[in-house]
């Protein structure tokens, strides 16, 4: 990450009211989304390529081990038997592959994939999300259509703050 210049953006998001800097390239609706590699819990590497045909619902979260996190992940993982297997969703963070999996076996979490983009932030980087400061993701939920196009986005404002989980799903249920 050190040797590529990147987009950067401080009009976006606050970490408990104060300015924090977006790194990467902003996606948009309407565009393809772009690929990237990220680690599931075994340390194998996985592609948003990797499930091509579906629809994805990508929940972004800056650690799991914090309480709003863990709410939005659980209520993902709660909301994925109603969008049917034609859904996959995705929560990406920077955790490192370990302790997600720790995580989700401690909170029950078996209906969403936990992956990390601890090691190269390619995906923070490559959608605009990597917060430079932390080097965490920041909060944000993504539905990309079967075909690779990103149909809706969402950046919170304040990384303290829960999504708008109804949005996004209606944005994947209208997909299916």
């Amino acid at each position: 990450m050190c040797d590529v210049m990147y987009d950067e953006r401080t009009d976006v998001i606050t970490f408990d009211g104060n300015p924090l800097t977006l790194v990467g390239d902003e996606v948009q609706v309407g565009q393809k989304a772009p690929n990237f590699e990220v680690l599931a819990n075994d340390l194998s590497a996985v592609k948003l390529s990797d499930t091509a045909g579906k629809v994805r619902l990508l929940s972004v979260v800056p650690s799991l081990d914090t309480p709003v996190c863990d709410t939005q992940t659980r209520t993902f993982n709660q909301q994925a038997a109603s969008l049917g297997a034609d859904v996959e969703i995705l929560t990406i963070s920077a955790d490192l592959p370990f302790a997600q999996g720790r995580w989700c076996g401690a909170a029950g979490v078996d209906q969403v994939t936990t992956l990390s983009d601890h090691r190269d932030v390619s995906f923070g980087t490559g959608y605009g999300l990597l917060i430079k400061e932390l080097r965490l993701l920041t909060r944000a939920l993504l539905v990309i259509d079967r075909e690779g196009i990103i149909q809706y986005t969402q950046v919170v404002s304040e990384l303290t703050n829960e999504p708008n989980y109804d949005e996004a799903l209606e944005a994947a249920r209208k997909l299916i």
